[in-house]
C-alpha cells in the first residue's frame, strides 16, 4: 500500500480578534494560535494556497495573511557552524 505525499504549506492569518479563530478550521489544519500578537498558524495542502489567500483576505476579521517563510529558510547549518567556531578562535 503506497501512500500519496502531499506538499503542505504554512500560513500565518493575523486577525483583529480571537473568537474567529475556529472558523479557520475549515481551510486546513490549526497549528498554532498566539493569543498575544494575535495570529494563527495554518497548514494547508499548496495545491490550495492561492484559493484560501484571497477567501481569508476578504474576510472582516482578518487583518494580515502571509505565507510562511519556511521552505525558503537553508536547513543546512554547517555553514553557520564553521563560521561560530571561526569566530570563537578569533575570541580566543
Amino acid at each position: 500500500m503506497e501512500f500519496k505525499r502531499v506538499e503542505r504549506q504554512g500560513v500565518i492569518v493575523y486577525l483583529k480578534h480571537l473568537k474567529q479563530s475556529k472558523q479557520l478550521r475549515k481551510f486546513g489544519t490549526i497549528h498554532y494560535v498566539s493569543r498575544k500578537m494575535k495570529y494563527v498558524l495554518i497548514y494547508m495542502n499548496a495545491e490550495d494556497v492561492n484559493e484560501v489567500l484571497h477567501k481569508l483576505k476578504s474576510m472582516k476579521f482578518v487583518s494580515k495573511v502571509e505565507i510562511s517563510p519556511r521552505k525558503e529558510i537553508d536547513k543546512d547549518l554547517e555553514q553557520v557552524r564553521g563560521t561560530a567556531r571561526e569566530n570563537l578562535e578569533d575570541f580566543d
